[in-house]
C-alpha cells in the first residue's frame, strides 16, 4: 500500500451536476455553516465540484468565463467551500467530469465518440440527459487539461477525482487515424475495442503526468464506476482506488464485495462509495434506511476500505440537515472503529481466480461464476481474495477456478508448479481448458476432455466424503456440464446418473425435466491429489437459483483440501465474516455483521432491520500465542480456550456489527 495516500476514513462525494435552466445558484451558501455541518457529521473529507456533467463550472474562472454556471450567484463557490473545509481539518479533493460534458457536446459535436454507424454513444438528441460521450483522443484533451491546469493554479487542490473514464470503441476520425498507426483495423468493432482500451490507458498516464507538473503530491483518481483487472497495468496512474458501487443503484450488494477483494491487492489504499440516496445518484429528497447505510459503511471496513458516502448538493448550496444526520449517525460509528481498522489487511486461505480478466465486465455486470464463488464463500464463512493470473499464489492455501477461467500453456506451468508445492485447486466446468477449449491444460487435475455432457439435466449422486451432508440419492444439476475421464490415479469422488431421455419436443415428461433413469453416466466429480473438478458450472448454477447442494459440494471439497481453515464459526450462513491483520498493533481483528438485503420491492435490495445473534461460537487459528481477546470498540474482554493452533470463545451478541480484536504476546 502506498502509504504517501492514506485516505481519511469517512467522506462524502458531493454531487453538484445542476441545471443552468435553475437560477440562485448557491444562493443560500454558508462558508462557515457547510463545514460545521460536515464537522458535525464527523466527515473528514468531502470531494467538491469544479465542472460537472452539464459542463457548468463552480469557481471563477478567467480562462473559461464562459463555462461558469450562468446563475452562479457566488463565483467563489468551489474557493470558498475548500476554505471552509480546511479551516475545520476536512480534505477537499476537485471533481472534474471527462467524457460527459453536456455544453462540450452541444458546442463541439466533432469531439463527440462515435460508433461504427458514426452515432454518438450515449443518449440520442431529445432525450433528457448529458450522456453523449467526448472522445479523449480530440483536441478535447486540450481543453480538459487547459481546465485542469487553471484548478491546480487557482485554487488549494488536496486530490482530483476525474469521473466518466471508460473505454469506448470509438470510430471518429481521430481514432481511425491512431488505430491505423496502431495497425488496427478501424472497421472491426474487436479492433476499436482493444484500441479503446489502449487510449483510455494512455489517457489517465497522459494526464497524470500532466497533472504532476503543478502538483506533486495531491490524490488522482480516475473513475469508471468499477475496479477490475484492466486496472493492473495503470496502477501507477492513480495514487487510491475509489470503489463506485451503490447497492441500489445499479450495482447490488455483490458487487463491492468481489471488487474490493481484488483491488485490495493491487498496492493502493481503497475506499468504498455508496450513498445516502434510496437508489441512485441524482435522487433528490430521498433517504436510504439507516440499517442499510450502517451495513454498507461497516462492510467497506471489514474489507479494508474507508467509507464514502455520496450526497447531491441542492442548487441553492445548503447542506440538508436531515441528510447529515443521517450520515452522522453512522459515521459516529466508524469513527470509534477507526482504531481497529487502521493499516488492516485480509487474512485469507483461499484466492478465487475471476472470469472478469478473460472477458470482461462492468457496472452491475460482473460474471456469473465469481457472484456465485462470492456467495457460496462467503455464506460459508470462508477467507478469501478475488485474484488474477498475475497474482501471487502462494499466498494461498487453495486457488479456486470458478467455471470459465481458460488456462494458458504458462498459466497452466504456474498452477501446475503451486500444487507440486504443496498447493490445492478446485476447478469445475470450462475452468482448466486451454483457450480454444480443446483440451484440458492444467495437468494436475488428472482428467482429460470427451465433451459436452450428452445429457442435461442430469443428476450428481454424492456419497461418501463428497457427500457429507446430503442425502444419497440423486441431485439434479440444472446447467449442462463437461463430460470428462479420469485418467490413471484420478479417483472419482460422484458419478452423474442420467435422465431417461433428454426433453424435446418429441419426447418430455412433466413440467421440468426428465427424471432420473437411476443409470449412471459419466464421473461428476473427481480428484487427483491436491485438485478437485467439478463437471458442472455449479458456481453460475448457484449465482442462478442457489441450490443449497452446490454450495454443500463446494465446502465438502473445500474440507477435504483445507482441513483447518482460519475462521470456523457457528452463526448462520447470513453473518458475514472477515478477519484481518493490524500487524503494527500485533492483532487480529474479526468482524461479524448480520443485516440481511430483502427484495421487498422489484427494482432494489431493502435493508431495514438490524436482526440480533446471540452466543456465537467462534474458533481462529492463530500463528501464535494469544495475549486477549476483546469485543471493540466496547472493550469487553471474552473468556477463551486455546486447543491445539486455535483460539475458541463466544461471541455473546452481534447488533448489526461487532468487531473482535485477538491480541498476541
Amino acid at each position: 500500500m502506498n502509504k504517501k495516500f492514506e485516505l481519511p476514513f469517512r467522506e462524502v462525494n458531493l454531487d453538484f451536476h445542476t441545471s443552468p435552466d435553475i437560477y440562485d445558484i448557491g444562493a443560500k451558501f454558508d462558508p462557515e455553516e457547510f463545514a460545521t455541518t460536515l464537522e458535525k457529521a464527523r466527515v473528514n473529507s468531502i470531494t467538491c465540484f469544479a465542472r460537472c456533467h452539464h459542463g457548468m463550472l463552480y469557481y471563477d474562472s478567467k480562462a473559461f468565463p464562459e463555462r461558469v454556471h450562468p446563475h452562479l450567484v457566488n463565483k467563489n463557490l468551489l474557493k470558498e467551500q475548500i476554505e471552509a473545509c480546511h479551516r475545520h481539518g476536512i480534505r477537499v479533493p476537485i471533481y472534474i467530469t471527462v467524457q460527459w460534458d453536456q455544453y462540450t457536446a452541444e458546442e463541439h459535436p466533432e469531439w463527440l465518440a462515435v460508433d461504427g454507424n458514426g452515432r454518438p454513444f450515449g443518449n440520442s438528441t431529445f432525450e433528457p440527459g448529458f450522456y453523449r460521450r467526448l472522445c479523449v483522443n480530440s483536441p478535447y484533451r486540450d481543453l480538459l487539461k487547459a481546465i485542469t491546469k487553471e484548478v491546480l493554479e487557482t485554487l488549494p487542490v488536496d486530490g482530483l477525482f476525474f469521473d466518466i473514464v471508460s473505454p469506448v470503441p470509438c470510430a471518429c476520425k481521430y481514432c481511425r487515424e491512431g488505430m491505423k498507426k496502431a495497425g488496427l483495423n478501424p472497421s472491426d468493432l474487436k479492433d476499436r475495442t482493444k484500441y479503446g482500451q489502449m487510449l483510455i490507458n494512455e489517457f489517465m498516464k497522459d494526464m497524470t503526468n500532466f497533472i504532476r507538473q503543478y502538483n506533486k503530491d495531491c490524490t488522482i483518481f480516475y473513475n469508471r464506476g468499477h475496479i477490475g483487472p484492466v486496472h493492473r497495468p495503470v496502477v501507477d496512474a492513480y495514487t487510491h482506488f475509489e470503489l463506485e458501487s451503490l447497492p441500489s443503484g445499479g450495482w447490488g450488494y455483490l458487487d463491492f464485495p468481489i471488487t474490493v477483494r481484488y483491488a485490495r491487492n493491487l498496492g493502493l489504499d481503497c475506499v468504498g462509495i455508496t450513498g445516502k440516496f434510496h437508489t441512485s445518484w441524482g435522487d433528490f429528497h430521498s433517504f436510504k434506511n439507516k440499517a442499510a447505510l450502517e451495513y454498507e459503511c461497516f462492510r467497506m471496513l471489514a474489507l479494508n476500505a474507508k467509507c464514502m458516502i455520496g450526497d447531491q448538493l441542492e442548487p441553492n448550496g445548503k447542506l440538508s440537515e436531515a441528510v447529515y444526520d443521517l450520515i452522522g449517525s453512522v459515521y459516529s460509528q466508524v469513527e470509534k472503529k477507526e482504531p481497529w481498522c487502521v493499516g488492516a489487511r485480509a487474512i485469507t486461505d483461499i484466492g478465487v481466480f475471476t472470469p472478469e480478466e478473460f472477458y470482461g465486465a462492468d457496472v452491475g455486470g460482473l460474471p456469473p461464476a465469481i457472484m456465485g464463488a462470492n456467495r457460496m464463500l462467503e455464506e460459508a464463512g470462508y477467507q478469501f481474495d478475488i485474484i488474477d493470473s498475475k497474482s501471487d499464489f502462494s499466498r494461498y492455501k487453495v486457488l479456486i477456478l470458478p467455471d470459465n477461467i481458460p488456462v494458458s500453456q504458462e498459466f497452466a506451468e504456474k498452477l501446475d508448479k503451486y500444487v507440486a508445492d504443496g498447493g490445492a485447486i478446485i476447478a469445475s466446468f470450462e475452468s482448466g481448458l486451454n483457450e480454444d477449449k480443446s483440451a484440458f491444460s492444467i495437468k494436475s487435475l488428472g482428467i482429460k476432455l470427451k465433451g459436452e455432457a450428452p445429457y442435461s439435466p442430469d443428476f450428481i449422486l454424492p456419497e461418501g466424503e463428497i457427500g457429507r451432508g446430503l442425502p444419497k440419492t440423486e441431485h439434479v444439476m440444472y446447467m449442462r456440464g463437461l463430460e470428462v475421464e479420469a485418467e490413471q490415479g484420478t479417483e472419482v469422488l460422484a458419478y452423474t446418473v442420467v435422465p431417461y431421455f433428454n426433453r424435446t419436443w418429441e419426447h418430455f415428461c412433466s413440467h421440468k425435466h426428465t427424471p432420473s433413469s437411476g443409470k449412471i453416466g459419466y464421473p461428476g466429480i473427481l480428484k487427483n491429489g491436491r485438485a478437485i473438478y467439478f463437471m458442472h458450472p455449479i458456481f453460475t448454477q448457484y449465482n442462478q437459483n442457489a441450490p443449497r447442494w452446490c454450495k454443500q459440494l463446494l465446502v465438502n471439497a473445500l474440507n477435504m483440501l483445507l482441513p483447518d481453515p482460519v475462521v470456523r464459526h457457528s452463526g448462520p450462513t447470513t453473518m458475514f465474516v472477515t478477519l484481518n491483520e493490524q500487524a503494527e498493533q500485533n492483532r487480529w481483528v474479526l468482524h461479524l455483521l448480520h443485516y440481511i438485503p430483502e427484495r421487498r420491492s422489484q427494482d432494489i435490495d431493502i435493508i431495514e432491520d438490524v436482526i440480533p445473534l446471540y452466543n456465537i461460537n467462534v474458533s481462529i487459528k492463530v500463528p501464535k500465542e494469544v495475549k486477549e481477546v476483546v469485543c471493540v470498540p466496547e472493550g469487553k474482554p471474552l473468556a477463551f480456550e486455546i486447543k491445539g493452533n486455535r483460539v475458541e470463545f463466544v461471541v455473546p451478541e452481534v447488533n448489526g456489527h461487532q468487531m473482535i480484536a485477538i491480541s498476541f504476546k
